[in-house]
């Protein structure tokens, strides 16, 4: 992509504040996923929005295998992002797999990020020796073999799953973004998040932490938020959304509102 990043990722800043602050949205989302969330923020802030390059948003031929193998390369597009547009600190709101992203990004340049908000964050997806993250190592390859035997069927069925409440209208919105997506990449990036381990990283993040984790979420449990306040290195809170699902961006925006707005201004 090189000096393209910006036009490729689709990047936008918009809002009228002086603090500067970037949404990054999770798997099978793009940036408007964000939009019954940004109305409350924009006279507030300046706010940085972008597509992961694995977004149906996105034309699939930025998307490379080779490169794209780990969450580094995707760090690296959002470090880059931040230097394209001459940003020196900024807070960062991740949802779920951005969320690690971020982790990342701000071990790498603690300096560059004065909060980060963690919206369904896990740093391991996987069940181990005393941990619970959600799934065990059968589970998620019967979730591969199904996006890979019939991707339309998988999406109709893990959208609902995923938003939890019973609110058509944000089953709709996930299922049309995942459906953008091209199945392979889809898969590919899936595997990525799936397959990845960052519990031993977290105790190098020394940015301020606001951990928001809804009450039931069929992808990361509760315990998984405590995990994160014991173990990240620096200082942090949990907020318990009392809601259902894995986006409440789209489900409960007014609930998530109310608590961003805390975690932005503390």
């Amino acid at each position: 992509m090189g000096n393209n990043l910006l036009e490729a990722l689709n990047v936008r800043v918009v809002g009228n504040g002086e603090k500067v602050v970037v949404f990054a949205h999770g798997f099978g989302t793009d940036q408007s996923a964000w939009q019954r969330i940004l109305p409350y923020f924009l006279p507030h802030y300046r706010i940085i929005l972008y597509d992961l390059v694995c977004a149906g948003s996105v034309n699939p031929d930025y998307f490379d295998f080779r490169r794209y193998t780990n969450l580094d390369a995707y760090v690296d597009d959002v470090l880059q992002i931040l230097d394209a547009l001459g940003i020196d600190k900024c807070a960062y709101v991740g949802h779920s797999v951005s969320a690690m992203i971020g982790i990342l990004a701000s071990i790498r340049r603690p300096e560059q990020f004065t909060k980060l908000v963690l919206i369904g964050a896990s740093p391991r997806f996987l069940n181990d020796v005393d941990y619970h993250g959600g799934f065990e190592r059968g589970e998620i390859e019967t979730v591969f073999a199904a996006m890979e035997s019939n991707y339309a069927a998988w999406v109709s069925g893990f959208a609902p799953l995923a938003v939890g409440a019973d609110v058509p209208a944000a089953v709709r919105e996930f299922s049309r973004t995942l459906f953008n997506m091209r199945p392979d990449i889809s898969l590919f990036v899936c595997r990525t998040v799936f397959n990845s381990d960052l519990r031993s990283l977290l105790g190098f993040v020394k940015v301020p932490c606001c951990i928001i984790q809804s009450a039931k979420d069929v992808s990361v449990p509760v315990e998984v938020a405590m995990y994160l306040k014991t173990h990240l290195g620096g200082r942090n809170t949990v907020e318990i959304l009392h809601t259902e699902g894995h986006l409440p961006h789209l489900s409960a925006p007014a609930l998530l509102v109310t608590v961003l707005r805390r975690a932005l201004s503390r």
